[in-house]
């Protein structure tokens, strides 16, 4: 038989089944792993410190930096030193709810009388000083003429010095106008009572302002008790028949007394009112009034 050669260990195939040992194993593999941090400063001591120099002239040497010399007298500030990165300071206004959000979390409770909680707005006339109509009222106020003041106390008084002649037959007639109304008075002795086409004032003119007007003349006298009105009115509408009405009260009381024309005058019970409804013109709707223009 031929002897074979043997076969050097490392060479020798392990039989199927059994481990090999563990010299013949195979080193096993290195896990990548974090790689080492490098020291922040390498620390050079020594003559290695001097040998890593540089040889670097006078004039290509750096500077050092400036450093700003403190006050006599007064302390340096500490220098602040920081030893890693900051961290962020969180806000505190982000991180507490906001008063609003706090409110509307809150339930709101339900007061025994409605509307017991809410602040009343109202402004009372009497309170000028919550209203601002009263307060711009008080600026815009006009100061008071004293010369027109005694007038309108004057004008208010009767008429002093008035002779009238109250016969029993006497009478007194005018004849008064305001637009198209046409007013035919008698005046004679009486009572102070009016008739109109047979019928007493407060039928015949039943507003208040208008009956005030038609007294007006009688009253500046003194004779609104002393005196009866008998009138016949036509023409005109009832504001323009109590103006005539008026205006005719007036001239028959310039009849009787000649010497009271001054202080009626002043008054404007003499004079004609000239205002009327002004006539339509051609191409217009009415007096003034223009059909709408059309540009196309």
């Amino acid at each position: 038989m031929t002897e074979q050669p043997e076969q050097p260990e490392e060479e020798r195939p392990a039989p199927d089944g059994e481990p090999l040992p563990p010299e013949d194993q195979p080193a096993p593999e290195e896990q990548p792993g974090p790689e080492r941090e490098a020291p922040l400063e390498a620390e050079v001591t020594g003559d290695a410190a001097e040998a890593s120099k540089v040889d670097v002239g006078e004039d290509e040497r750096p500077a050092p930096p400036a450093r700003a010399q403190d006050p006599v007298g007064e302390p340096s500030a500490p220098e602040t030193q920081t030893l890693g990165p900051t961290e962020p300071v969180a806000d505190e206004s982000r991180t507490q709810p906001a008063q609003s959000e706090l409110e509307e979390l809150t339930p709101r409770v339900r007061p025994e009388i409605p509307g017991a909680d809410l602040e009343p707005d109202i402004v009372l006339e009497s309170d000028p000083a919550r209203d601002p109509a009263a307060a711009y009222a008080e600026d815009e106020e006009e100061p008071v003429d004293p010369a027109a003041t005694e007038e309108h106390e004057r004008d208010a008084q009767p008429i002093a010095g008035a002779t009238i002649d109250l016969a029993q037959d006497a009478r007194y007639r005018a004849t008064g106008k305001r637009k198209t109304a046409v007013a035919r008075v008698i005046l004679r002795p009486g009572a102070g009572e009016y008739t109109i086409n047979g019928k007493p004032l407060n039928d015949f003119f039943p507003r208040p302002t208008l009956q005030r007007v038609i007294r007006q003349p009688l009253e500046t006298v003194g004779y609104e008790d002393r005196m009866d009105v008998v009138a016949s009115l036509h023409g005109g509408g009832v504001a323009a028949q109590a103006g005539a009405l008026r205006h005719g009260v007036a001239r028959a009381l310039l009849e009787a007394d000649p010497n009271l024309r001054g202080e009626l005058k002043r008054r404007g019970f003499l004079t004609r009112d000239p205002r009327k409804k002004e006539r339509k013109k051609a191409g217009l709707k009415k007096a003034r009034k223009r059909p709408q223009f059309s540009k196309r």
